[in-house]
């Protein structure tokens, strides 16, 4: 049914899971598997005087995105899965239309990706590409949610 998964990574646990979905699928469907890591070179500081600056780490973040796509693309080799990785830039915070613009040129059928399921005033302050991308996205959209962390149970009193 799917020929062309884009899966976009960040390496976090999160995106962890999105990966290990992805491959699975592409697996199981014999479909292309499309790692994309986007790089946001918009790191906006204020200084002691109160001025606006901008920080440019990029060399290092593009380093670490490399790294990210290598383990990734390591992971489906193992599962038997060949994978492409791609690293971009994104600038302004708007790491969601890189990925959207990336579906157009792997030719993308569905996108796969972890999210948070952060919700409330959580989802408010931290944003949500994953939400951006599902509510606006061309293809289909697979959101892997990470396994909740199970409270402990409180002993019930005798």
């Amino acid at each position: 049914m799917y020929k062309q998964i884009l899966c976009p990574v960040d390496g976090s646990s999160t995106s962890d899971c999105g990966v290990t979905h992805a491959i699975e699928l592409a697996k199981n469907q014999k479909a292309n598997l499309h790692f994309l890591h986007v790089v946001d070179n918009y790191f906006p500081i204020v200084d002691v005087t109160g001025d606006l600056n901008y920080i440019d780490i990029t060399d290092r973040l593009r380093e670490h995105g490399k790294k990210i796509l290598t383990q990734a693309r390591e992971s489906a080799k193992l599962a038997g899965v060949s994978a492409s990785v791609k690293l971009v830039a994104s600038t302004r915070g708007q790491i969601y239309k890189s990925i959207l613009n990336h579906v157009n040129k792997c030719h993308a059928d569905l996108i796969i990706m972890g999210t948070h399921g952060l919700r409330g005033i959580e989802r408010l302050v931290m944003g949500s590409d994953a939400e951006t991308i599902a509510r606006t996205s061309p293809v289909p959209v697979l959101l892997v949610r990470t396994k909740a962390k199970t409270k402990p149970k409180a002993k019930k009193k005798s």
